[in-house]
């Protein structure tokens, strides 16, 4: 007897909550997956060799046309035998600023193509282990810089009252460093500003400066970030508070960023000027500061609050100007015809005493 299906919505939420906890399953470091039902079932954790003892992730320099060789170590500590898949993939950023790695479906263009495992699938029996050796062999013809990606295990649980399958995944990052000239290059794309008034016709307003830091080099980049608002000819300044530091961008990546300033002096034009101090990180863990990117947008910031006053003033001045000037024509015009009436009176006196 199958079970009722659930209504179509209900069904996808749930869908997307499975494979929301699926993904938060990969890391980079030794901590345990857990199964659905809440149980711990196995870990991974890097081998122990010559590249060093209780590493957080694997990391190797190689020239094009060598290779690295490790191995993943697997636990399970479950009661169960646990029957796990094993690939490497490609890594990318996502928009929450965390590494990921692309799904076993999906087609790996570069370091995920290049980690070759000892094993496609591995059973472990439980409270046992099993240590998964695998091979990072880059091509002849790879471009030099850095490649992020990963190197996971795989769990995959159906449920057929949802009808739908979780792919559980725990994973460590590797990051390889191909031989060669390094060039980092961070570009600031984008740039733009939006500002929004009070309805105080001698107050401040807020604005948003919003760009993108695009990686256009070959190596892995951060960096620190600065933004400023000025007015007409660099005056009114305004600098923005503390600016999260982006994630580590990959080659060819983008991040949008968004920082706000408060308490901004409507100056009719504004100039926003975007200061980015790219960030590098060597073999060693070293971080390198390299010389700043600037860019520049501008935008408008109109008291239109103020200037409607201004407009109100003005007209209300007018008005009277105009009023003031009627009055004083009309009280010319009776003069002019009091004098007219009093010259008429006395030519009229004058001729009557001649008569």
């Amino acid at each position: 007897m199958h079970a009722v299906a659930p209504p179509r919505r209900t069904a996808a939420v749930r869908a997307a909550l499975l494979f929301l906890l699926a993904a938060l399953a990969f890391a980079t470091s030794t901590g345990p997956a857990r199964a659905a039902e809440g149980d711990v079932t196995w870990t991974v954790r890097t081998a122990a060799n010559d590249y060093g003892e209780d590493r957080s992730s694997f990391g190797y320099t190689v020239s094009p046309g060598g290779e690295a060789e490790d191995a993943l170590v697997v636990a399970n500590h479950g009661t169960d035998p646990l029957n796990l898949a094993v690939y490497a993939a490609d890594g990318f950023t996502t928009e929450k600023g965390q590494l990921d790695l692309l799904t076993e479906g999906k087609k790996s263009r570069s370091i995920g193509s290049w980690v070759r495992a000892g094993r496609k699938n591995v059973r472990i029996a439980p409270g046992k282990s099993a240590e998964i050796p695998f091979t990072v062999k880059v091509p002849d013809n790879a471009p030099p810089g850095d490649y992020v990606g990963g190197i996971l295990t795989s769990l995959k649980q159906s449920d057929d009252a949802e009808g739908i399958a979780v792919d559980r995944r725990l994973g460590i990052r590797i990051k390889l460093r191909v031989s060669g000239a390094l060039k980092p290059a961070l570009a600031v794309e984008d740039a733009h500003i939006d500002y929004r008034g009070t309805a105080n016709p001698f107050g401040q307003g807020d604005a948003t400066v919003t760009y993108s830091l695009h990686n256009t080099g070959n190596a892995l980049l951060s960096g620190t970030q600065k933004v400023t608002l000025t007015g007409p000819f660099g005056t009114l300044s305004t600098e923005a508070g503390a600016i999260a530091a982006p994630p580590e961008l990959l080659p060819g990546e983008r991040w949008k960023v968004t920082v706000p300033l408060h308490d901004v002096t409507p100056a009719l034009r504004l100039t926003a000027t975007v200061a980015v101090t790219p960030l590098i990180t060597d073999a060693a863990g070293s971080t390198t500061a390299l010389a700043p990117v600037r860019a520049t947008a501008h935008g408008w910031a109109v008291p239109w609050t103020l200037l409607l006053l201004l407009v109100l003033v003005l007209a209300a001045a007018a008005a009277a100007f105009v009023l003031v000037r009627r009055s004083r024509v009309r009280r010319a015009r009776r003069e002019e015809e009091r004098v007219r009436e009093a010259v008429e009176q006395a030519l009229r006196d004058k001729a009557e005493q001649r008569s």
